[in-house]
């Protein structure tokens, strides 16, 4: 028809949205966000789901204890070198960090395939409940904290992965529905208020879920400050006179509670309840099998004794050794009770194996435990009762022997065995299975690297032998001839031994060394070993410069 157009012009598409390299950026730096976000909700609901399971089944414990179980010696030695008593805060934060990275990765990775992201975060999930069911003593239900957090996990970055899916563009000039000009790409307010939302919702539920397991462990804390010993019926002497030199920077005679070494495998220390403790006694040459509660122990004879204790980790001169003054039950009276008689005897076992509430297994020989020594069950430390990082309720004390073979905490079974029979727990790992604690001296003062002015300087330290006692203490100065110190006054020969030796010092660089003789005439030796299997050996020595 004239005048009429018949031209139907059809709109032109739009072009796919090109996403410059400034957005591009950000939405990666959203997306390693996300994957931190879902990371944290993980170990937040899975905290809150441990609580009807157990403390010990939340991933970063499940993970770190069974990096611990698979930890070579070598690694072992070199965490509790370098990081002492911190090694547990090391491991956890190392186990933090790696799940962050791997949150990161997977954050930025879901962007292209979003459920395959989802996927990742269910696969680190379960590494976690395998790691928790593969633990001593752990069962089915071990494995649903990790599970639990990892679900939580998944659907938290599916979520914010959506919101950062980049969607059709908006018509020409115009926004993209959140107030963004043309060209932003994704859903930020639908972000911001997803991630805001998730990370809310998760610290309240990881807060809750420390608060129930914290009350969990109210009725052991409870327990524990209820407690009030019972005197011992055979107390320890008053330490003698002269046992203390009081010199300054010489370890006290009594190592202080708060002072006292302590290394075990335990990322968390458990918290027991002393009316539900038991203790089970049974197995080869057990004719009377016992089950003991904790009132049943302080109804028996207590005794009281100072005793020092060594870890085989201590390295020449190092700091894992410590005297405390341990109230407790005579182990090999409750054996014989049991019917238990020592090998030379008789009796078919040659290993007591103690097993502790956390799975760790310590085996100790049979005729060491019942030849005549203060051998413990303790439940007393300096007056009080046992902290719970030494072992409340009750742990095992042997003096002569390295903790690994003797010195099991949180103490919950006795078995009779054989070594042939059974390997405890780090005799698994290379370490011997028998292990008497080594004729061993150390320099307190004047520490590595002082700097001492001429004249009368104290070089002075402590000694132990323990079950043999130490006889002599002798120093020398740049390996000239040895001199003998002056011994302080001896406890018992369970106990280390404070020593000195005045130094007339003169200037320049000087290296100091140490040495020490037990009672049956051993002298150690200065033949350098380390730790593994059974014990370090060496002369302790420290070099200072005389200005």
């Amino acid at each position: 028809m004239a005048g009429v157009s018949t031209d139907r012009r059809v709109p032109t598409p739009l072009p796919p949205r090109h996403e410059g390299p400034t957005a591009r950026l950000e939405r990666r730096g959203l997306a390693a966000l996300s994957g931190l976000v879902a990371g944290f909700s993980a170990l937040a609901v899975a905290e809150l789901a441990a609580v009807p399971v157990r403390p010990e089944a939340s991933p970063v414990t499940a993970v770190g204890s069974a990096f611990i179980d698979r930890t070579p010696p070598w690694l072992k030695e070199f965490a509790v070198r370098n990081f002492g008593t911190d090694d547990k805060l090391v491991l956890r934060l190392g186990i933090l960090a790696v799940l962050a990275l791997f949150a990161l990765a997977v954050g930025v990775a879901a962007l292209r395939h979003r459920r395959a992201g989802s996927a990742a975060v269910l696969v680190f999930g379960a590494v976690g409940a395998v790691a928790a069911v593969s633990r001593p003593g752990a069962g089915p239900l071990d494995a649903l904290p990790s599970l639990v957090g990892a679900v939580a996990a998944g659907a938290v970055l599916h979520v914010l992965s959506g919101r950062l899916a980049l969607r059709p563009p908006p018509a020409a000039g115009g926004t993209d529905g959140a107030g963004h000009p043309d060209g932003a790409g994704f859903d930020r307010r639908g972000f911001v208020i997803a991630a805001t939302a998730a990370v809310a919702a998760s610290a309240g539920a990881g807060l809750l879920g420390r608060r129930l397991n914290a009350s969990g462990a109210a009725g052991a804390e409870a327990s524990r400050r209820a407690l009030v010993l019972p005197s011992p019926a055979s107390p320890a002497r008053p330490v003698p006179a002269g046992a203390e030199l009081g010199i300054r920077g010489l370890s006290s005679f009594i190592t202080p509670v708060k002072e006292f070494y302590r290394v075990d495998t335990a990322l968390t220390v458990p918290r027991i309840d002393a009316s539900r403790w038991r203790l089970r006694i049974h197995g080869e040459g057990v004719t009377r099998p016992l089950t003991l509660g904790f009132d049943d122990l302080l109804r028996r004879e207590l005794i009281e004794r100072d005793i020092t204790l060594t870890c085989v980790s201590n390295e020449v001169g190092g700091p894992y050794v410590g005297n405390a003054r341990w109230i407790g039950v005579r182990l090999a009276e409750l054996l014989r009770e049991a019917g238990v008689e020592p090998p030379s005897r008789g009796g078919p076992a040659d290993q007591l194996v103690a097993r502790s509430v956390d799975g760790m297994t310590i085996g100790s020989p049979v005729e060491t435990v019942m030849d005549g020594r203060d051998a413990l069950l303790a439940v007393g430390m300096n007056g009080a009762p046992l902290p719970f990082d030494h072992g409340f309720p009750v742990r095992m004390v042997v003096p002569g022997l390295y903790g690994y073979v003797s010195a099991c905490k949180w103490i919950q079974e006795l078995e009779l065995t054989t070594f042939d029979t059974y390997d405890a727990y780090w005799v698994k790992r290379s370490w011997s299975r028998k292990a008497p604690i080594k004729t061993e001296s150390r320099i307190d003062t004047p520490r590595p690297f002082a700097t001492p002015k001429p004249g009368t300087v104290p070089v002075a330290g402590v000694a132990w032998a323990q079950h043999r006692g130490i006889a002599r203490v002798e120093v020398r100065v740049d390996g000239g001839p040895w001199q003998t110190a002056r011994l302080a006054a001896e406890d018992t020969r369970d106990t280390w031994r404070q020593w000195v030796w005045e130094w007339p010092a003169t200037t320049g660089n000087h290296t100091l060394e140490v040495r020490a003789t037990d009672r049956d005439g051993y002298t150690q030796t200065g033949d350098r070993v380390g730790t593994v299997p059974d014990g370090a050996t060496g002369w302790h020595s420290v070099v200072v410069s005389v200005t």
